[in-house]
C-alpha cells in the first residue's frame, strides 16, 4: 500500500465554518502556511517551502455525516478500502466517488479516531 501524504483536519470551533476558516487561515499564517485549496466548507493550507506540508481546516464535511479527524491519500483506495473491510475495521462513510475529483471513504482506527482515506480521479 502506498500513502501518498497525511493530512490532519481540524474542525472549526465557534461561529460560522467560513468565520473560524478564516481565523485558522490567519493563525497558521503567522507559521508562513498559505492558502492553497477552498471549497468553502473545507480549507488546506500549506507551506510555500514544502508544498507536501499540510493542514485542512473545516467545518462540517460537505456530504459525510461526520468529519474526519485526518486525510491518508492513498494510491490505490480500492485497495485500501478492501484491506479495511478484510481486517474487520469499522468503515463509517461508504465508499464513493465524491464531485470534486476524489474517492474516498471513512474509517474509525482504534483510538476512535475517523479517517478520511481517498484517492484522486
Amino acid at each position: 500500500m502506498s500513502v501518498s501524504r497525511i493530512v490532519p483536519n481540524i474542525r472549526t470551533a465557534d461561529g460560522s465554518a467560513a468565520e473560524g476558516m478564516e481565523r485558522s487561515a490567519e493563525f497558521y499564517g503567522l507559521l508562513g502556511l498559505q492558502e492553497v485549496m477552498n471549497h468553502g466548507w473545507i480549507m488546506t493550507l500549506a507551506s510555500a517551502s514544502d508544498p507536501a506540508v499540510q493542514l485542512s481546516i473545516m467545518g462540517a464535511d460537505a456530504t459525510a455525516p461526520v468529519t474526519p479527524d485526518l486525510s491518508i491519500e492513498v494510491a490505490d483506495v480500492d485497495a485500501a478500502h478492501a484491506a479495511m473491510r478484510a481486517g474487520g475495521a469499522e468503515i463509517v462513510y461508504p465508499l464513493r466517488d465524491e464531485e470534486w475529483g476524489v474517492r474516498r471513504f471513512f474509517v474509525r482506527d482504534p483510538n476512535g479516531r475517523v479517517v478520511n482515506v481517498l484517492g484522486h480521479r
